[in-house]
């Protein structure tokens, strides 16, 4: 087996043929003239035509897989960018929003402070003005505290007054705080005067009744009155300076059977704001000094004094 392989094939040293460097040599001679040729006469131009079109197809779909995932992944930044921009936005909205409430809590606050001030002017005795902080925790009466106290002034007995009239009275004394007690509790009463009338009459507070109003007692089946008639302080407890609207006639109920009518007034001024006016008791007022008379009004019978009865003006004699 071994003697008819060497028959057949001769060995390797008997080979003949061009060596490995003239082949190379060759090789790049052969290459130059074709670059030469190729450059001067374009013969390979069809020929790159040809493989650019065919290769032209291949090409666009082995670039698909990256432009899909450049396109989703811009989709994908833009979705994130708009949901972030859309989070800020609602951000911003919610801000903008509470500072609108805000302005506008401020502007009603303003408004309500610029009232009180032109109150306080109006207001003859001495007053300090107070804010609302909180409701008592007691649901059986209707009273608030307010910020000031013993040590600013407040006495107890105080009316408590806005803008719109009275509000209620100061019923408990802290050294810091108060409590107000409003005109609708069950145990606040009023003396008020109907201002078409006259009449006078004692208000109850009746916390029941439409959701908090003023209650008259004891008024006669025939007293003149109306749906409307404004009531104000009398003045006559000593605790209220007269003339302060306190509430109108909301409904009055007179029966054949009954001595008495139920009249229910709504208080004017009842929870409208945060800010009150406390006053000293009215009897409590500093009393206001007595006017002089005018220098160029003359005293009754000056010239009974100055002249005896019967006294000529010219000469003095009878």
């Amino acid at each position: 087996m071994a003697l008819d392989t060497y028959e057949r094939s001769a060995p390797p040293i008997f080979r003949q043929g061009l060596s490995t460097t003239t082949k190379l040599i060759l090789l790049g001679l052969l290459s130059i003239t074709l670059m030469a040729a190729d450059h001067r006469l374009q013969i390979s131009q069809p020929l790159r035509a040809g493989v650019a079109l065919v290769l032209s197809p291949l090409q666009w779909l082995s670039l698909q897989p990256g432009r899909l995932w450049g396109v989703l992944g811009n989709y994908l930044s833009d979705v994130e960018t708009a949901r972030d921009a859309a989070v800020s936005y609602e951000a911003k909205t919610i801000a903008q929003a509470q500072r609108l409430q805000q302005v506008e809590q401020l502007s009603q606050e303003n408004a309500s402070l610029r009232q009180l001030l032109e109150l306080r002017a109006q207001v003859a005795g001495p007053s300090k003005a107070v804010e609302i902080l909180y409701d008592t925790a007691d649901p059986y009466t209707r009273r608030v505290v307010v910020d000031r106290g013993q040590l600013a002034g407040i006495v107890m007995g105080s009316p408590a007054i806005d803008a719109a009239g009275v509000v209620g009275q100061v019923t408990r004394v802290y050294p810091l705080v108060s409590e107000v007690t409003l005109l609708t509790d069950r145990q606040q009463s009023i003396p008020v005067i109907n201002a078409r009338t006259g009449s006078r009459h004692l208000a109850n507070g009746n916390p029941l009744a439409s959701g908090g109003s003023l209650e008259l007692k004891f008024v006669p089946s025939g007293t003149d009155m109306q749906k409307g008639d404004l009531l104000t302080t009398s003045g006559i407890d000593g605790v209220y300076p007269p003339g302060l609207h306190v509430g109108r006639i909301s409904q009055i109920d007179r029966r054949v059977d009954a001595s008495f009518a139920t009249v229910l007034a709504e208080p004017t001024a009842i929870e409208r704001g945060r800010h009150l006016l406390v006053l000293l008791p009215f009897k409590d007022w500093p009393a206001r000094p007595v006017a002089e008379s005018t220098p160029n009004t003359p005293p009754k019978n000056k010239a009974a004094t100055q002249a005896p009865p019967g006294a000529n003006s010219a000469g003095g004699k009878p």
